[in-house]
């Protein structure tokens, strides 16, 4: 049975992965503070462990692992500590990462619009650089100087019932309520992906054989922002009061100045399948509607 440690895995598409993975009949074990609950039980096993101190987070080395999933990886820092403390410890690295490692574009961004194998590394911890940055210094140092085949998951805004955040919650509010929404740029597109395939495309990234490097992972279609607020509008049955322009502090959560498309080619021609936006995220805007 292969030993797999997920750092994190007690909410949203986290919680998924750990259940598939015991699904799969892994033995895994969650690494987190011990704050959050998980649904588990006996299960799995648990340490625990302060992702940011390193003298914490080598309670991670009592054990050889065949897979590590790692949600909690934010800068250069974080990076640097896993790889020391992981060093001849595991079979492969999985890391969940960000569209954020790109820059907003009308182009439909691929996986070498960000190249981590010779982007500069800088020392610093999550507190000292912005989230994109910080993702961009987590994947160089994985790439650059971990002694251990890593996995960068690329993923742009992630949604499902569960989402913490409740940024897509925001509209259906917003609009059953007939509040202004400002939406920055009408014609900016981008790509979504629905938690359960998150979690399904960690694992996947896990077991493929042949999987390596970062990767892009989205659902098919792209949508711009009206699109999306269309449909909360027909879940609600109302019109939403829709503005554009706005100072950063009005902007609406999915406003963004550019389209953020991603690409997901390498991994189609690895033989993964994304499932349609629409097939998911208008349900989804229905549920949230219904309640």
């Amino acid at each position: 049975m292969k030993k797999v440690l997920v750092l994190g895995g007690t909410r949203f598409f986290g919680k998924k992965l750990v259940k598939g993975l015991i699904e799969a009949e892994y033995d895994v074990t969650i690494a987190t503070r011990g704050r959050q609950a998980d649904p588990f039980g006996n299960e799995i096993a648990r340490l625990q462990v302060d992702r940011n101190d390193l003298d914490s987070l080598k309670r991670v080395a009592c054990s050889d692992w065949d897979l590590v999933f790692d949600s909690l990886c934010y800068s250069e820092a974080n990076a640097s500590h896993i790889a020391q403390v992981l060093e001849g410890r595991v079979g492969r690295f999985i890391v969940t990462s960000s569209r954020a490692v790109y820059d907003h574009s009308p182009t439909i961004r691929k996986e070498t619009d960000f190249d981590p194998y010779t982007y500069p590394i800088a020392a610093g911890t999550r507190e000292d650089v912005s989230y994109e940055e910080g993702k961009r210094q987590a994947e160089a140092v994985l790439f650059q100087k971990a002694r251990f085949p890593a996995i960068a998951v690329r993923f742009p805004i992630v949604l499902g019932v569960e989402d913490y955040t409740r940024r897509l919650h925001f509209y259906v509010d917003h609009v059953r309520d007939q509040k202004d929404v400002y939406i920055g740029n009408p014609d900016a597109r981008q790509s979504f992906i629905d938690a359960d395939e998150a979690a399904r495309f960690l694992q996947w990234a896990g077991e493929s054989a042949q999987a390596c490097g970062p990767y892009n992972a989205c659902s098919d279609e792209a949508w711009t922002l009206p699109e999306l607020i269309g449909k909360v509008e027909e879940a609600v049955g109302k019109s939403a009061r829709v503005l554009t322009g706005g100072v950063a502090e009005q902007l609406s959560p999915f406003a963004i100045p550019d389209s953020y498309v991603l690409d997901t080619e390498k991994a189609r021609n690895e033989g993964y399948a994304f499932g349609a936006l629409s097939d998911w995220l208008v349900p989804l805007i229905q549920r949230l509607a219904a309640k």
